[in-house]
């Protein structure tokens, strides 16, 4: 589908992803009161325990070079020794929140990022599940799942994480043009997805998920369209085809090129187009922002049921009201409240060392953030929001702005609601932004957010 240039040139503005609300520049808390976060952190678990389980994100931030496209937190170094004393502070972390629970916690789903987890001996992966698992109850549908760099990740590793239970795994392919790879300094062949994508399946990992980007610089539409004519060759499972978020302001390491050598709005537009046009071609489904699943994976069948959710770890078929977030940088979601741990390793690990969290930023969402983040989710995860009668949310501004978007054909206006059409897909940050209270009150001429399209 087409979108016209007067759209791409309107909506392309610089816009949250929606992993929360409030987005993280409009949390107010610079320093989070230990005591009141794990006070919400003690009333989620209590609440959700024993009917959803919990979720652990674990933070792994080493990686040995710097891919300058990222704007992950990580720490770069080739000094393997810093992996043992960091699960130490892990595993110190995670026995804080055991204290602070009153039962053994139901582990629901454990994700592994980065950084680059495989980074990190499969011995000492191993260890550090183990040791987690050893004080927690396994739910029935219990998933781990991983982020694998295709230049180290061994048949070893595999094996290892396969043993604890993880049966995904989710490999950084971005783009597999050589002058492309060389400028953001991420080289790695074809040869090297293609084997620890067979070294998966031959083990037995179940699904297989490929994060590309579109809007890298160099970028040409045939130089995207043989990456994912190559990725679709080996048929992952899942797809993630991410915008390219420019923020050298953020992360100097995207400084190494300039914007001349960016693809602008309207090819950039084009790029991604493209690229979906073959996803879409060849049985993918777009089943929500930036991400597309084969009918049998289980994100697909979570997006036909409505039942999809969407936190800190991106969209996942499995929800729970508590995620806990260990290590440095990692954040946190007590359904209540939100919270980030220390960026700077070294400021993570003191804290742990002296027996307390290391927590930072936060936020406790007021009845109307409650309500916002609701609508959010509705609108992320379901395409849709509905009404029984004309809510006091509601506001003129809003409806404005809603059928403007529906004159586009952006979304489909009825009495109760909206639904998002094919060609609002792509414009899901943007219709967030509607409901987005908090963006709205605060405008600042700071630019924070990538740009939308």
């Amino acid at each position: 589908m087409k979108i016209p240039e007067k759209l791409i040139e309107k909506y392309n503005v610089p816009a949250p992803r929606y992993t929360s609300y409030p987005t993280v520049p409009y949390w107010e808390e610079e320093q989070v009161s230990p005591t009141d976060w794990l006070s919400v952190v003690k009333r989620t678990f209590k609440e959700s325990n024993y009917t959803q389980g919990i979720s652990l994100y674990i933070h792994l931030p080493y990686c040995e070079s710097l891919c300058t496209y990222c704007a992950c937190n990580t720490r770069i170094t080739k000094n393997h020794a810093v992996e043992e004393s960091y699960i130490d502070a892990l595993l110190a972390e995670w026995d804080i929140y055991l204290k602070t629970f009153d039962e053994t916690p139901i582990l629901r789903e454990i994700h592994l990022g980065g950084g680059t987890p495989t980074f990190f001996s499969p011995e000492n992966l191993s260890r550090l599940l183990s040791e987690i698992y050893s004080k927690s109850v396994l739910h029935p549908l219990f998933e781990c799942s991983f982020e694998g760099h295709p230049n180290n990740t061994s048949l070893e590793h595999l094996e290892a994480l396969y043993n604890l239970g993880s049966r995904r795994v989710s490999y950084g392919v971005q783009d597999l043009d050589f002058k492309v790879q060389k400028t953001i300094n991420r080289v790695q062949p074809f040869e090297n997805v293609l084997g620890a994508t067979e070294d998966a399946r031959k083990i037995g990992f179940k699904s297989v998920n490929f994060d590309l980007i579109y809007g890298l610089p160099f970028q040409t539409v045939t130089s995207v369209k043989d990456t994912i004519e190559s990725v679709l060759k080996l048929k992952p499972e899942r797809i993630a085809f991410y915008s390219y978020a420019h923020v050298p302001w953020k992360k100097p390491g995207q400084r190494a090129y300039t914007e001349a050598d960016l693809p602008d709005n309207s090819y950039k537009r084009e790029l991604y187009e493209e690229g979906k046009k073959l996803l879409i071609d060849n049985g993918y489904i777009d089943v929500g922002m930036d991400h597309f699943a084969l009918p049998a994976d289980p994100l697909y069948k979570a997006y036909q049921t409505k039942s999809m959710h969407r936190n800190f770890m991106g969209y996942t078929h499995a929800t729970t009201d508590l995620l806990i977030g260990l290590g440095a940088s990692a954040v946190s979601d007590a359904k209540y409240a939100y919270a980030q741990n220390a960026k700077h390793v070294e400021d993570y690990k003191e804290k742990i060392g002296r027996g307390k969290l290391a927590l930072e930023k936060g936020h406790f969402l007021t009845e109307e953030d409650l309500l916002m983040r609701k609508i959010l989710l509705d609108i992320t995860c379901k395409g849709e929001l509905c009404w029984s009668s004309t809510p006091d949310w509601l506001t003129l501004n809003m409806l404005i702005q809603l059928n403007t978007m529906h004159e586009e054909g952006l979304l489909k206006l009825y009495p109760t609601g909206f639904r998002i059409t094919d060609l609002g897909m792509a414009f899901l940050r943007n219709i967030c932004m509607v409901f987005d209270k908090r963006l709205t009150e605060y405008k600042t001429e700071k630019q924070m957010f990538s740009k939308a399209i």
